[in-house]
């Protein structure tokens, strides 16, 4: 087999230390009380990432809005997540934590038509329109399939998301990269959003900027913050790999399972391979995909493990609502991670193999190198070693035990 060595890589350090407190700060300093009268009810839109600071900013706008005398409720946006079922996307809020904040979820696919974009019609969920005010809670970061001023972030949330399937459908078949900014427009100008609530995050998936923005300000600033959060990103290192084996994917980590950004949006899109990761093996998927595995065709090799955990009609459904086919391919699935393993490896000698284990996409401040990456560690300022290599390390059912620091010193 192989060894494989930790490497602590120096990823933006960047955090907000008091969520709640920055939330609430940033909602006053709009003036909400203006905005916001006692009794209105007011949908805050809430989506389907795993972002790590989620349930506290929900909460912080939630707390406000009910200081003001308002009736906050919550709304999935999710475009087509969750099954593409009002159930489903309830239980994905749920766990995360939403039913504890103590105010409703309104979850449906019922949408309306707000308005058009030239030829193309908006929707939007009839909870949310029929609210006397909105507003959206959502990360903001880089797409996994194109690039430009408006990404994935709250005008995604506010088009995509609570476009809800149709909306989303709709979107995605003229072009999201261009209906996207073009939809979010026709939101803003004809719904009640008076507020948005963006987070980008740091290096080490923590919240570096948490930023208040009133509903007129979002499409003008939301290209700002995506440059941001771009800046903040983290990448392996490296251009050319054997092997990447990724342990976990998932819904709540990205939208693709697993973050193109990171994998190479070639897998996605075609192209260029850049970066040259040959073979792609991932071992699992997480509980907080509630067994959407949208994006494990990007994948090369996965394991019977995860193959089982698949929900295919939850899969198919959030990938054929895209327009994003390959996303649900399967690939070639393996009894074990110790088969996953060797395959992946090609033959290569253990000594040359270019090979990185990460747990996900999202955690990337600790990779687990092997011994052919670590000369190029000496000359790489942004890394450095933090234990001695070992063997990978198999269960007696083949399954990989996966590498942490903590094993390191035992």
């Amino acid at each position: 087999m192989i060894e494989l060595a930790p490497v602590r890589q120096t990823v933006s350090e960047q955090r907000v230390e008091n969520v709640a407190a920055e939330v609430w700060n940033g909602l006053n300093a709009l003036s909400l009380a203006d905005r916001v009268r006692p009794g209105m009810r007011v949908a805050v839109a809430v989506g389907s990432r795993g972002i790590s600071c989620y349930a506290e900013v929900v909460g912080a706008v939630v707390k406000t809005l009910q200081s003001l005398g308002a009736e906050p409720f919550l709304v999935p946006a999710m475009g087509s997540h969750g099954g593409g079922t009002a159930e489903g996307q309830r239980a994905v809020l749920v766990s995360y934590g939403m039913a504890e904040l103590g105010v409703p979820i309104h979850s449906s696919l019922e949408v309306t038509q707000i308005g058009q974009a030239g030829s193309m019609p908006v929707y939007w969920d009839r909870f949310a329109a029929e609210a006397d005010a909105v507003i959206p809670v959502n990360r903001i970061k880089a797409h996994t399939a194109f690039r430009a001023d408006h990404e994935s972030g709250l005008c995604k949330i506010m088009t995509i998301g609570l476009g809800k399937k149709r909306g989303a459908a709709t979107l995605h078949a003229h072009d999201a990269s261009i209906s996207i900014p073009l939809a979010a427009q026709v939101v803003l100008n004809k719904m009640p959003v008076v507020a948005g609530v963006a987070i980008v995050e740091n290096g080490r998936h923590a919240p570096a900027k948490i930023a208040v923005l009133p509903g007129e300000s979002i499409f003008r600033q939301e290209p700002g913050l995506l440059r941001l959060a771009k800046e903040l990103q983290p990448s392996i290192p490296f251009d050319q790999l054997d092997l990447l084996i990724v342990q976990e994917m998932g819904k709540n980590i990205s939208g693709t399972g697993m973050d193109t950004n990171i994998i190479g949006m070639w897998r996605r899109n075609g192209g260029p391979r850049e970066p040259d990761f040959r073979v792609l093996a991932v071992l699992d998927l997480t509980h907080d995909s509630h067994g959407n595995a949208s994006g494990i065709g990007l994948a090369d090799l996965i394991s019977e493990r995860l193959r089982a955990k698949v929900d295919w009609h939850a899969t198919y459904t959030n990938c054929l609502t895209a327009g994003n086919f390959a996303a649900a391919k399967q690939p070639v699935s393996l009894a074990t991670d110790r088969e996953i393993v060797e395959t992946g490896l090609m033959d290569k000698a253990a000594d040359v193999a270019r090979v990185v284990w990460i747990q996900n996409t999202l955690e990337l401040d600790t990779l687990w190198l092997s011994p052919a990456l670590l000369q190029e560690v000496e000359h790489a300022p942004a890394l450095t070693r933090i234990g001695s290599a070992r063997m990978m390390q198999f269960d007696k059912d083949g399954t990989l035990r996966p590498p942490t620091t903590e094993l390191m010193t035992k």
